[in-house]
């Protein structure tokens, strides 16, 4: 790969040359489970076994960790598999820092899973160093980030909770699915891990679930990759090809999805029926500085408390008709969800608990005026 190609030219061509054999510009799908070898023992390229490594998934890895600036990738069947996998660089009676508005699914894995084999946890605010100082343990030897959030979007300044764990000799885990590497890479701020859920922006058309894991420390990178062979969470290759395919279009997307909603959130804002609108890029965000620094762009994810509660989330989230009820995000279709009740349920009577009067939007590529409009009615429905 060239290093001085940009983010584009790296998200189509790093890891991806033609192929050798018939030319084809496109990777092609290697469905082999199994790969000859030339004498026992010696494989070509490495490939012995489709869980091990598998020609498809091998371009994904080498493409994704170009773009996040990591000298290692990997590349695994969900978000949640790749969060495991790091999740199993502790060991019982090591402690976790946990951002206190973190995704469900992260917290569920970790209070529920990890937790009953030894893993203690604090969740904590990251935005607060001072509160991260007073949580910190002498078995704490982890710090795990999300930013921006999932869901409230707040903003953790990576370089300085980079800065306080690697103080204390522990690694700071950046979840960077909802910026992706086009707005923010993570490692470059002192992060020691990235993760992503595959399934959301670098996939990007809602057809494939995965998760992938970055970084440039050799051992980490050992470690998990033993995990990803060990266990067994490795995506297919059709998977993997769905996967890559999105990640061509990754930049251009991220470019309409940011400015989508900012659109949107010009409404949210405006609207009586709306307490409060949780974006980066609005001024008077807590953590618009940060994000302004670290960030290239603020997103396509918008959060808002409407007034009324619980039935007026859920009336608004069922009188959209672009923006779909469902869960999960970041492809070219518009989402909306209330995550008290769909994404976060796992977090009720947790410290991580989200208002019941939230609403979630992921807010897709369509005609911006279109999607406008379609918000308007929902929230002037409960006004």
């Amino acid at each position: 790969m060239n290093e001085s190609w940009g983010f584009d030219t790296r998200a189509i061509h790093a890891g991806q040359p033609p192929d050798p054999t018939t030319g084809a510009v496109v990777v092609p799908i290697s469905l082999s489970t199994t790969f000859a070898q030339d004498a026992v023992g010696v494989t070509r390229g490495g490939y012995e076994y489709a869980r091990s490594a598998n020609p498809t998934r091998t371009a994904l890895e080498e493409c994704v960790a170009a773009l996040e600036g990591a000298s290692y990738g990997m590349a695994f069947s969900s978000g949640l598999a790749g969060e495991d996998a790091i999740l199993r660089l502790l060991r019982p009676g090591d402690h976790l820092l946990l951002g206190d508005d973190a995704y469900g699914g992260t917290f569920r894995l970790i209070a529920r899973v990890h937790a009953d084999w030894g893993i203690d946890y604090t969740a904590v605010d990251l935005t607060d160093l001072d509160a991260v100082r007073a949580a910190w343990r002498p078995e704490t030897r982890m710090v795990w980030a999300e930013t921006p959030t999932n869901p409230l979007l707040t903003v953790v300044d990576i370089a300085a909770v980079a800065a306080v764990a690697h103080d204390h000799d522990a690694l700071c885990v950046v979840d960077n699915t909802f910026a992706t590497p086009y707005l923010q890479t993570p490692l470059a701020f002192g992060a020691d891990i990235v993760v992503h859920s595959s399934t959301k922006y670098l996939g990007g058309h809602s057809d494939v679930v995965g998760g992938f894991v970055a970084t440039s420390d050799a051992d980490l990178a050992d470690s998990i990759a033993f995990v990803q062979n060990a266990a067994g969470g490795v995506p297919g290759a059709f998977d993997a090809y769905l996967t890559l395919r999105g990640v061509k279009t990754l930049g251009v997307r991220m470019d309409r999805h940011c400015s989508n909603a900012e659109a949107v959130v010009a409404v949210l804002e405006a609207s009586d029926s709306v307490e409060q609108v949780f974006h980066p890029g609005l001024a008077h965000h807590p953590g618009h500085d940060v994000a302004t620094r670290q960030m290239s762009g603020f997103g396509g994810m918008v959060s808002f408390i409407v007034k009324g509660g619980d039935p007026a989330a859920r009336k608004v989230a069922e009188a959209t008709e672009l923006f779909t009820l469902a869960e999960s995000l970041g492809a070219v279709e518009s989402l909306i969800e209330v995550p008290a009740v769909m994404t976060h349920a796992s977090a009720a009577n947790s410290p991580l608990e989200v208002d019941p009067g939230l609403v979630r939007l992921s807010v897709g590529i369509e005609s911006t005026d279109d999607l406008v409009a379609d918000i308007d009615r929902a929230i002037t429905a409960i006004s």
